[in-house]
C-alpha cells in the first residue's frame, strides 16, 4: 500500500489539471494515508503542490482532520486505522509530529479491501480504540464507511468522534464559505 500511495504523488498532475478546469472553490486530496506517507514535515509542500496544479485552495484529509481537532480543542487522541502496519506506524508518527498525544490506538485487522468494509466494523473499531484519557477518537481512512455511525458513537462515548471524510467535508465547506450546520454526522458538522 505504501508504494501505491507514493505512486499517487507521481500521477497527480494530470487529474489535478483536469479538475482545475471546473474552477472549484477548494480541492481535497481525499486520501489520509498520502499525508502519512509524505510525512508531517512535507504536509505544506503537498498542499502547495496541489494548489499550484489546480489554481485554488487545496486541503488534505489529514490536514483537515488536524484543523478539526484543533477547532475542538483536542490534545489527547485515540487513533483507529484500517491500514497495514507500515502505514499505521506512519500515521502514528504523523499525529505525534502534528502535536497530538496518542493515548489510544487500534488497527482494524483482516482488511483485504477497504471498500468492502462495513459501518459495523468501523463502529467496533472506534469503540475498541477509545480510552478514558482521550479527548476524541479519530477513525482514519477515507475508504472506511463511517458516516452512519459517528452520531451514535459520540452519544455512546461522550466525546467527539471524527472520521477523515467528515473532517475534510467540514474543512472544505468552511474554506468555501459555507457555515450551514449539517446534522446526523457528528458534532463537528453539526456545530
Amino acid at each position: 500500500m505504501e508504494a501505491r500511495t507514493r505512486a499517487y504523488f507521481d500521477r497527480i498532475e494530470r487529474p489535478a489539471r483536469t479538475l482545475a478546469e471546473t474552477k472549484p472553490a477548494v480541492v481535497v486530496l481525499a486520501h489520509t494515508a498520502s499525508s502519512y506517507v509524505a510525512g508531517f514535515a512535507n504536509e505544506q509542500t503537498l498542499v502547495d503542490r496541489l494548489a499550484a496544479l489546480t489554481g485554488t485552495t487545496a486541503i488534505t484529509a489529514a490536514g483537515a482532520v488536524r484543523a478539526a481537532l484543533l477547532h475542538l480543542g483536542v490534545k489527547r487522541l485515540a487513533l483507529a486505522t484500517p491500514y497495514p502496519d507500515s502505514i499505521s506506524v506512519l500515521g502514528k508518527t504523523w499525529w505525534a509530529a502534528a502535536g497530538f498525544e496518542l493515548v489510544g490506538y487500534r488497527r482494524l485487522e483482516g482488511v483485504t479491501n477497504i471498500y468492502e468494509e462495513t459501518e459495523e466494523r468501523a463502529r467496533s473499531l472506534a469503540l475498541s480504540t477509545d480510552v478514558p484519557g482521550a479527548d476524541a477518537v479519530l477513525i482514519s481512512g477515507t475508504g472506511l464507511p463511517t458516516a452512519g455511525v459517528l452520531d451514535g458513537l459520540e452519544r455512546q462515548l461522550g466525546k467527539p468522534v471524527l472520521s477523515s471524510n467528515q473532517a475534510f467535508l467540514w474543512r472544505a465547506l468552511r474554506v468555501a464559505g459555507v457555515r450551514t450546520p449539517v446534522s446526523g454526522f457528528g458534532r463537528l458538522l453539526r456545530e
